[in-house]
């Protein structure tokens, strides 16, 4: 009986095997792979020499709230791949507050699916290919924070963060029933129905930076109390301590009270002063808005209108939170003092007569008139002095 010998055998088998190499995957570019998800070179990835790259030409990007903006990240592989590769591009974001980072947008090839709300507000750019870069519309005020651009291909996994900074105006908040009565859930609150969100201290710095000074304290949105002086003085730390950014840290959230620093960016419509017959108590002031086209103007929209749109009126007008308030751009002997700010005059009894500052989202053209620059003031009935101006507090305790 004869064997046969196993040479032969062997060789057969190792000249298929060679034979069979360029469908498993092999190229010239030292890069060997094997699809394990459905055998078109788009599965998991061995490297061998060849590297995945991701990076933002853009660290920080900065923008106005209902405007859009572009998070620059690009990826590519060196060397050089001779062909695409379909990766995951996911886009993360983590709040300038803290907390858990949140999935925006996940995209494989053509199939793109956005998260929360950012639904319908995100889609990836893709001008070039390894352009993952991230277009939002729309922007919000809480889309502030970190992004992250992360890219997926099999067992690689590289990342770019991008940070999105939008440009507004901070302004310190104190409720109609006094000084140091918020909580920080109840900060939160007012801020939003003042059309602005808890402002955190980068925008609080760069507030203290553009002059705000202001002795009392109040809630951040990463839960610490500060408050910004620019000029030192006895109630307000003392005079021996540098002017900057004062900080109580980190306070309870439930039990600590205290008032509140907003943010707020830019407007859709106008803020105007409406020009009425006679002056007008609360009531008929909310009214008269509604009968204009229009709705009472909040605080944060009398800032932002203030700030980026020039608005400079002397007649005190009443605002939806029950305050009595009017813009100056432009300071004049007989409006205040000689600095610009929003001057405020707290909260006067709601029958009491006095203008009205109106919001609209649509331009109309007969609010126009009346709404820009007076010369002559008239002179609010009730004064409160511990916010005259956004620049002035009469101290801490």
């Amino acid at each position: 009986m004869m064997v046969a010998h196993p040479r032969p055998l062997l060789v057969i088998l190792l000249q298929l095997l060679l034979s069979c190499l360029p469908a498993l995957g092999y190229s010239s570019n030292r890069f060997f792979y094997q699809d394990i998800l459905n055998g078109n070179g788009n599965g998991e990835i061995h490297f061998n020499g060849v590297k995945l790259h991701v990076d933002s030409s853009q660290p920080s990007v900065f923008a106005l709230r209902g405007s859009n903006a572009t998070l620059s990240c690009r990826y590519w592989y060196e060397p050089e791949l001779s062909s695409p590769r379909r990766v995951r591009v996911k886009w993360s974001w983590l709040p300038i507050v803290g907390g858990h980072e949140t999935d925006v947008l996940v995209a494989i090839g053509p199939r793109i699916h956005s998260f929360g709300d950012f639904r319908d507000r995100v889609h990836l750019r893709q001008d070039s290919p390894g352009d993952a870069s991230l277009v939002m519309t729309e922007l919000q005020l809480n889309d502030t924070g970190r992004y992250r651009c992360e890219v997926i291909d099999g067992l690689e996994d590289k990342s770019a963060t991008v940070n999105l900074e939008l440009r507004g105006v901070v302004f310190p908040y104190q409720p109609p029933h006094g000084r140091y009565n918020l909580t920080y859930h109840d900060a939160q609150q007012v801020c939003q129905e003042q059309d602005s969100t808890l402002a955190t201290f980068e925008q609080l710095f760069q507030a203290w930076e553009e002059g705000l000074d202001w002795c009392n304290a109040g809630w951040l949105a990463d839960g610490t109390v500060q408050y910004p002086i620019t000029k030192s003085r006895s109630p307000c730390g003392g005079l021996g301590l540098a002017p900057g950014v004062r900080s109580y840290g980190r306070r309870h959230r439930h039990l600590h009270r205290y008032d509140a620093f907003c943010f707020s960016s830019s407007l859709r419509g106008k803020v105007y002063y409406l020009q009425l017959p006679q002056k007008v108590n609360l009531t008929e002031a909310q009214q008269a808005c509604f009968n204009d086209g229009a709705q009472i103007a909040k605080v944060g929209q009398l800032y932002v209108a203030w700030r980026f749109m020039g608005l400079n009126h002397c007649d005190a007008g009443w605002l939806a939170d029950g305050s009595l308030r009017y813009p100056i751009t432009k300071p004049s002997r007989n409006c205040g003092p000689l600095e610009p700010g929003v001057r405020s005059f707290g909260f006067p009894p709601p029958y009491q007569k006095h203008g009205v500052y109106c919001y609209s989202a649509v331009h109309n053209p007969k609010q126009m008139a009346g709404s820009g620059e007076l010369q002559e003031c008239s002179t609010p009935v009730f004064l409160n002095l511990w916010s005259v101006d956004r620049h002035l507090s009469q101290g801490c305790y």
